[in-house]
């Protein structure tokens, strides 16, 4: 909440979305935001593509979406609980493409213009840490997302 809102008079356009502990967005909010952002930031616990129906995903076309900012793979005792529970119900293959990289696919191949997301599991913090480097080098300072991401390989 304290980075949205240093960088908030750097934002262009609205911002909209669900933050904090406000609810667990439904499906149909995930797809109204997916479908009609121009940015997505998804700041969360466990995989992301764990929150998403994957039929709907793959069925979708979203190129207003220009990037994707996924800060996810953070885990803890009950998140992992929850994503322990519900890959009990998928099948491997289901549960292969939630992986980072098969993740980044899957939006590449929606419209999806760039995608940033980390390979391994993190902490809150390190997220945290990210997010305000993402925003202070593309907001504050205007640069690429190439540059960007090279800056958080540093």
């Amino acid at each position: 909440q304290k980075i949205l809102e240093k960088y908030h008079d750097l934002f262009r356009l609205q911002w909209e979305g669900v933050i904090g502990n406000m609810s667990a967005p439904s499906q149909a909010e995930w797809e109204q935001l997916l479908t009609n952002c121009s940015a997505f930031l998804f700041y969360g616990m466990e995989r992301f593509m764990s929150h998403v129906l994957l039929d709907w995903l793959v069925a979708v076309n979203i190129p207003k979406c220009r990037l994707v900012i996924l800060l996810d793979l953070v885990r803890s005792q009950q998140s992992h609980q929850r994503i322990t529970n519900s890959d009990s119900h998928k099948s491997c293959v289901r549960i292969a493409l939630e992986r980072p990289a098969e993740t980044a696919v899957l939006l590449s191949l929606t419209g999806v213009g760039s995608v940033i997301i980390p390979q391994w599991y993190t902490s809150l913090e390190e997220n945290a840490e990210r997010l305000e480097t993402l925003f202070e080098n593309l907001l504050s300072f205007g640069k690429t997302t190439g540059q960007t991401v090279r800056v958080l390989q540093r």
